[in-house]
């Protein structure tokens, strides 16, 4: 049996958690659709450009190549979070940083209103990989 959708992210009166609309509320990461620029560094080199979706502390999104599915928090203007990274097409010709692997990532950094930077690593076999990502807010939920 399928898990029905969260109404507050998938619904037709969406709105963030957190978005500061409370009184006392901390303004937050909002739920929506962001577009992601990442950049690895040490151990392996390489750059990706996908979608994903921040709603109510999950992340779901990918690439041409992989999709990610994780959580994260967020405090005072902060977050964290961590994802799990798997391929879903070849890349004939292509060698891929985390090609073939199962990947996990753990990552913190900055949120604004527009969007986020983090800064992370990623265990992909027995190398560790670092990487900066920014994303940008391309419609809020």
């Amino acid at each position: 049996m399928r898990a029905q959708p969260d109404r507050h992210c998938w619904g037709d009166d969406l709105m963030s958690a957190g978005d500061g609309s409370g009184a006392g509320e901390e303004a937050g990461v909002i739920n929506g659709l962001y577009i992601f620029d990442i950049e690895m560094r040490d151990g392996k080199r390489g750059q990706a450009r996908g979608v994903v979706v921040l709603c109510d502390g999950r992340i779901m999104g990918g690439d041409s190549y992989f999709y990610y599915t994780g959580s994260y928090t967020f405090r005072n203007g902060k977050w964290r979070g961590d994802m799990i990274v798997n391929q879903h097409t070849e890349a004939v010709g292509r060698t891929l940083a985390f090609g073939g692997r199962e990947v996990t990532c753990g990552f913190s950094g900055d949120y604004s209103a527009g969007g986020a930077e983090v800064d992370g690593m990623a265990l992909v076999g027995k190398t560790s990989v670092t990487f900066t990502a920014r994303l940008t807010l391309q419609d809020a939920m």
